[in-house]
């Protein structure tokens, strides 16, 4: 079930982004499909702590031909299609190698390495995509409104990832007891 969640989480981020226009917050720009990118992250770190770092990085590639298909037959420039990808590798390596080598509850590493993730996944994917170096969807001006408003989304659904763990830990304590 945790590998189908993550993989249908990034199916549906390329789907709705590609379907339903930005939202938009003042001076944020959020695709929103982010909404869901934000979700990958911590689907990604419970299929890691399941089936360990190694089967990880298969379950990304596979992720990662997944993501590219579905953007590319929803119509995504060769453009837009290399920028996610390319965010897409940098961040989800970067979320594994940091849950893998943190020595904290699990809650905690979900946590910190899903924002580092985002971070990196907002950040590339703007600029190499969507900025004028890219694609051209939006001007220099708009870019750091762009990154910001996915890392704000990215970081509240990875707190809500942690709240959702630390209550499932707690049930399945409870119920041993």
């Amino acid at each position: 079930m945790r590998i189908f969640l993550y993989l249908a989480s990034i199916a549906i981020a390329n789907i709705v982004t590609a379907r339903f226009a930005p939202f938009e917050l003042g001076i944020f720009i959020v695709p929103m499909g982010t909404f869901f990118v934000g979700a990958t992250f911590i689907f990604r770190d419970l299929v890691q702590n399941k089936y360990g770092r190694n089967k990880t990085y298969l379950f990304i590639l596979i992720a990662l031909l997944l993501s590219a298909v579905v953007s590319f037959s929803l119509g995504d420039t060769l453009m837009i299609v290399a920028a996610s990808a390319l965010s897409f590798v940098i961040s989800e390596t970067a979320d594994t190698e940091i849950y893998t080598r943190l020595k904290l509850p699990m809650a905690w590493r979900v946590f910190y390495s899903g924002i580092v993730g985002g971070l990196l996944d907002s950040t590339v994917f703007v600029i190499v995509g969507l900025s004028p170096l890219g694609a051209g969807f939006i001007p220099w001006a708009a870019v750091p409104a762009a990154i910001a408003g996915q890392i704000i989304v990215k970081t509240v659904l990875q707190m809500i990832g942690v709240f959702a763990i630390i209550q499932g830990q707690a049930l399945r304590a409870k119920r041993f007891v």
